[in-house]
């Protein structure tokens, strides 16, 4: 299994180098997770959780750095709002939170947060254990349903050091992450990757598309998205000379969206397959003609009755293993050359119709193939004159004739894969992470 030599690896080579860009250093991220180490021995804090709530990636790495030295379990919320701080401690039961911005928590809770150059310490890391929980992410879930996964810092580091490695992201790289540090990809793009790397960040998020291509203009050398952000800048240069690798995840990347961002920057885009629960799984680069996904190098993997059973450091702890030891992905898989294997899209994407199976996938992709049709959403809705399910298609473009679209797709489409209802938008709502956003979507129907 793959395991770093995590103590020896998070050394500091240049200390006064900046981690956050225009922001605090290494050093000063390190004062900071000594402030933390020295305040949770003070209190102790060793059992207890703690929920983070902060997009600030150097507090967030000192943070990590704190708890991994045997500090408490770190909570982080998908999202800010009182509801889901609420949620979070009925949960938890947390009773202490980092943060440096005013939130609504539970009246019972007490909220600190260390200031680079103000609250110093000195962080030790004495003892280490790469299996101890290390901190606890929660997901909207894409059914809407909030979900938690529990990860070790073995899970979290082993991924970022092996990643780091692979595509060779060191102390030159200047990384823009257009996802917030706290959804899993986020975390590992714009915290994790760049500290045990020694690069430099951005602090901020940016998520659209003048915002993307101003960050990416000067410096910035490796670009974090997500796909609906690089279908977003389709049509216009992104980056500046520097930048040298893309990397998209969190969701399925289209070709045509893949190609118009290489034709117009020269960078290629490399596509991280894997999920919160799973950390990453494979990636593929199509700009090197690689049409599949070839797994990671720690990721032991099989297809079985066309899903994908894998074993990997990088698995949560507490995900559901078979007697092998094998977690099931909800993906259909297919075989491909030279060990890879291709996508074919979400198991729960196959329902009946009529009697009859329907992937809502390729019915996505036929009505994203139509003249006008810029991006779509298919789901299945449970029919309200009978026991069926329906399929319904939320279409965003510059052609609002529904009419005439429905009329091309029942050309193309078996009657029992046609969607009974077909709505037009401007803009197909999104997650904060970038993904679509399935209740919202389902609203737009009702």
């Amino acid at each position: 299994m793959f395991e770093p030599n995590l103590p020896h690896n998070l050394a500091l080579p240049r200390p006064g180098k900046e981690f956050v860009l225009s922001g605090p250093t290494f050093a000063q991220v390190y004062d900071m997770a000594g402030w933390l180490q020295e305040f949770y021995a003070g209190e102790n804090r060793r059992n207890q959780a703690v929920c983070l709530a902060t997009d600030n990636k150097a507090l967030i790495a000192a943070a990590l750095l704190a708890s991994m030295a045997a500090g408490p379990l770190l909570l982080l919320p998908y999202a800010f709002s009182a509801r889901i701080l609420a949620e979070m401690h009925e949960a938890q039961g947390y009773n202490l939170a980092i943060s440096d911005s005013k939130r609504d928590f539970p009246a019972t809770t007490r909220v600190i947060c260390p200031e680079p150059g103000k609250n110093q310490g000195r962080f030790q890391l004495d003892e280490f254990d790469p299996a101890a929980p290390l901190l606890r992410l929660f997901t909207g879930g894409s059914t809407g349903t909030p979900r938690s996964w529990l990860k070790t810092a073995g899970n979290l580091f082993a991924e970022a050091f092996y990643l780091a490695k692979k595509y060779q992201i060191n102390q030159n790289d200047l990384l823009v992450a257009t996802v917030s540090p706290y959804h899993i990809y986020g975390l590992l793009f714009s915290v994790i990757i760049p500290f045990i790397s020694s690069a430099t960040v951005r602090g901020d998020t940016p998520c659209f598309p003048a915002e993307i291509r101003e960050a990416t203009r000067d410096r910035a050398t490796i670009l974090a998205a997500v796909p609906a952000h690089y279908r977003a800048l389709k049509g216009e240069k992104t980056g500046g000379q520097a930048l040298r690798l893309a990397f998209s995840s969190a969701g399925r990347l289209d070709q045509a969206d893949n190609e118009d961002f290489y034709q117009k920057n020269n960078i290629p885009i490399v596509e991280v397959y894997g999920s919160t629960e799973t950390g990453g799984i494979g990636a593929r680069n199509r700009s090197h003609g690689e049409s599949c996904f070839y797994p990671f190098a720690p990721v032991d993997w099989q297809i079985s009755r066309e899903r994908l059973k894998l074993k990997s450091p990088f698995i949560s702890p507490g995900a559901e293993l078979d007697e092998k030891g094998f977690f099931t992905m909800g993906d259909r898989i297919e075989p491909g050359p030279e060990n890879g294997f291709f996508m074919k899209g979400r198991a729960d994407a196959i329902v009946k119709v009529g009697g009859k199976r329907v992937d809502l996938e390729e019915v996505r992709d036929r009505i994203k193939a139509q003249h006008g049709v810029m991006d779509c959403v298919v789901v299945s809705l449970a029919d309200p004159g009978g026991r069926e399910n329906m399929i319904a298609a939320l279409v965003q473009g510059k052609n609002d004739k529904v009419k005439e679209l429905r009329k091309n797709l029942g050309l193309i489409l078996e009657p029992c894969a046609l969607p009974r209802l077909i709505r037009r938008t401007d803009n197909i709502p999104l997650t904060a992470n970038g993904k679509y956003d399935p209740a919202a979507i389902k609203k737009l129907f009702n």
